[in-house]
């Protein structure tokens, strides 16, 4: 990846690296350093490992500052809602973290950079990367962008099967259910797409990496519609 790239990703992110070095460390994968055998940059797991912590602190900050009259427990489980593997990696999908990841020819044929699990751990190691470089303002001034930035509508999709089934409980509209109705592409890099049904009624529509990924999604269409109607 050239200069001029990783120089486009500094441009969505609003963040300049000083330590261009740190930048690419966050996006290396560990089978990208040792497929390359290439041991200047690293990979991003010590980066990972401080990263999730400055953002731990970040969010606690965030939420024990604006929801003043929410107790200890309910803030636990919000910020544990906030910053999960999956919400991350929605976040970082916000600004197209996944196309600057270096990965190893293996883990790219099979299916790496549409993993959940790889880009919420490059989303982390980014925080701490502009920690280290530009100290805990930028790393917040970033979280904020792009983690803690139009809360309800992320909390609306993190939270959408929940919600809609306490929804459809509540209101007694029968059963909730969800069907698989595609799957498509190789075994290692497959598409679901699952529509939601409501006593009957398809409610929703989603499709993504997994089935739960693709459920969620649906969940989210059908809970928009209810918003809109």
């Amino acid at each position: 990846m050239t200069e001029e790239e990783l120089g486009k990703l500094e441009e969505k992110i609003a963040y300049r690296f000083q330590d261009s070095s740190l930048l690419r460390q966050a996006l290396t994968h560990s089978s990208y350093a040792n497929e390359m055998k290439v041991n200047r940059y690293g990979d991003y797991e010590r980066l990972e490992f401080l990263g999730d912590a400055v953002l731990e602190l970040v969010s606690s900050d965030f939420l024990y500052r604006e929801r003043q009259e929410t107790a200890e427990g309910d803030l636990t489980k919000l910020r544990a809602s906030m910053v999960c593997e999956p919400a991350l990696a929605y976040c970082a999908r916000e600004f197209g973290l996944e196309q600057y990841i270096f990965l190893g020819k293996g883990e790219e044929a099979t299916g790496g950079r549409n993993r959940d699990s790889i880009v919420s751990d490059v989303m982390e190691a980014l925080i701490g990367a502009i920690y280290l470089d530009g100290g805990i303002g930028a790393a917040s001034a970033f979280i904020h962008r792009f983690v803690l930035s139009d809360l309800e509508n992320k909390q609306l999709f993190y939270d959408a099967k929940t919600i809609l089934q306490e929804l459809v409980q509540r209101g007694n509209e029968g059963e909730l259910r969800y069907e698989l109705v595609k799957e498509e592409g190789p075994a290692h890099d497959k598409t679901f797409q699952v529509e939601a049904f409501v006593g009957g009624k398809k409610v929703g529509c989603g499709s993504g990496h997994s089935k739960k990924a693709a459920q969620q999604k649906a969940a989210y269409q059908a809970l928009l519609a209810r918003r809109e109607g």
